[in-house]
């Protein structure tokens, strides 16, 4: 049950920003780190990824568990109790959205990986990932969330 009033939780929610999140400044920070540059939030390239490559024609997705719905039994995935409808569609939008991106990107000769927020948790293997996508042309996250 939520005990905060609808004001204080509607402020609450409008102060999650969309871009310069923790997870992000986290994963941009260890790439500049192993020496590759990039590009941040380019509006040209389709769901303005938070992170582009744009000679290798590379993009990488920082996906909050919550916002994009993670659901590999990430625990961070949950549905909220109050107002579920609009929850639901809320989250259903979000993650058509993302599969439209991937697909749109795949079309135009793009590669993607989808890194999730928990899985900084483990920030060695989050960096053997990201080496392994931007030394490798074959790989990609799959179409669908994972």
């Amino acid at each position: 049950m939520d005990n905060t009033t609808p004001e204080i939780r509607s402020r609450m929610m409008k102060a999650n920003r969309s871009c310069n999140t923790k997870p992000e400044l986290v994963i941009r920070s260890m790439i500049h780190r192993m020496g590759f540059r990039y590009r941040v939030n380019l509006k040209v390239i389709p769901g303005k990824p938070d992170i582009a490559f744009t000679k290798m024609k590379k993009a990488i997705f920082i996906h909050g568990c919550f916002w994009h719905q993670h659901d590999v039994g990430c625990s961070c995935a949950h549905l909220p109790q109050s107002n579920k409808d609009y929850w639901s569609k809320k989250f259903t939008y979000n993650r058509q959205r993302d599969i439209a991106v991937q697909k749109e990107l795949t079309d135009l000769g793009w590669r993607y990986l989808i890194i999730w927020e928990c899985e900084l948790n483990d920030i060695d293997i989050v960096r053997n990932k990201v080496l392994y996508f931007l030394n490798n042309n074959e790989y990609t996250s799959k179409l669908v969330n994972e």
